[in-house]
């Protein structure tokens, strides 16, 4: 852990704090017409993956994508512009808040679909087997993937065929409105479990942006080792409701008691004392860490606010594969 590595994951953590923010403040004005499931609480795995991951590894997401998409370098005004639904979004406008892709980061795309990307992420893998390279695909997933059937059956195809895939599963607890005591058995341990199917797995705290890094390295290196694949399972929270820009305490599934004691756990708040008390940086040097990242996302946030929307002919577009030799496609396949 350099103190340039160390700036590094704080500038990333609060960046994604500071957009994710500034979606949920602009969000009632009404041009975004996509839900949006936003991250703010669980900054700290985003910022360590995302640098610890290479360029040409891939990556693949669930709903709650926005800061994966940041932390492996997806670009800001093509995510925004995605989640105001224009055309230079980096799903042409196509996909929304849960649907971003851009392959020149190896970031491979997120669905809507819970344990959607999992096989998807698990096939990138066994290409890389194939090809042999020392690549590594990273699925990212929610606790409650853990309880579909293609988990399992995607862990399953990954151990035996040593697949370099590393699973990294953000257990913030809750599933939508339904926590882990009322979905699974108590004291079950995630972790343990994938362990129990032939993974190397270990969990974590989610909360530690430094031992979230050092532990993802460790398990990078295994997997580029030829050891196979490996699971990684970090406890964290999310501060804002499952789905939109508002804090939901008061509908009964969780106390605020509950909220205020994650909250004292807050990745970037600690991380940041943390490196003004060794002496990494300082008051003023955060000040300018915080402007840039401002001046980023208003400049970001104006360009997806002046972009085009697609034209509408452009709607049948990328649909169906036509054969090039076939003069007009069949009636059915017409727009």
């Amino acid at each position: 852990m350099t103190p340039e590595i160390a700036k590094q994951l704080l500038f990333s953590m609060r960046r994604i704090r500071f957009v994710e923010l500034e979606i949920a403040r602009r969000y009632g004005e009404g041009k975004m017409r996509c839900p949006t499931h936003l991250s703010v609480g669980q900054e700290a795995v985003s910022a360590a993956v995302g640098l610890a991951l290479r360029k040409d590894d891939l990556a693949v997401s669930g709903h709650r994508a926005h800061a994966h998409y940041l932390g492996k370098g997806g670009g800001l005004r093509a995510m925004l512009a995605e989640i105001y639904g224009k055309v230079d979004g980096c799903a042409r406008g196509r996909g929304g808040s849960m649907h971003l892709i851009d392959e020149s980061v190896g970031f491979m795309g997120s669905t809507a679909i819970v344990a959607g990307t999992i096989p998807v992420g698990v096939g990138l893998g066994y290409g890389m087997k194939c090809k042999n390279t020392d690549q590594v695909s990273c699925v990212f997933h929610g606790d409650a993937v853990v309880e579909a059937g293609v988990f399992f059956e995607s862990l399953n195809f990954a151990v035996i065929k040593k697949l370099p895939v590393l699973f990294l599963c953000e257990n913030n607890q809750y599933s939508v409105y339904s926590h882990l005591r009322v979905r699974q058995p108590k004291n079950r341990s995630i972790a343990k479990m994938a362990e129990g199917l032939g993974i190397t797995a270990r969990a974590g705290n989610g909360n530690d942006v430094v031992q979230v890094f050092e532990m993802t390295m460790d398990a990078l290196n295994g997997i580029r080792a030829g050891g196979g694949p490996r699971f990684l399972e970090f406890s964290t929270y999310r501060w804002l409701e499952h789905c939109g820009p508002n804090f939901d305490n008061d509908i009964g599934y969780r106390s605020e008691e509950e909220f205020l004691e994650w909250k004292k756990k807050d990745p970037i708040a600690y991380y940041e004392a943390e490196l003004i008390t060794q002496g990494v940086v300082t008051s003023e040097g955060l000040q300018r860490m915080d402007a840039e990242i401002q001046c980023e996302v208003f400049e970001a946030f104006d360009f997806a606010d002046a972009s085009p929307y697609p034209e509408p002919e452009s709607a049948g577009f990328n649909l169906y594969a036509i054969e090039p030799d076939v003069a007009s496609p069949p009636q059915s396949l017409r727009f």
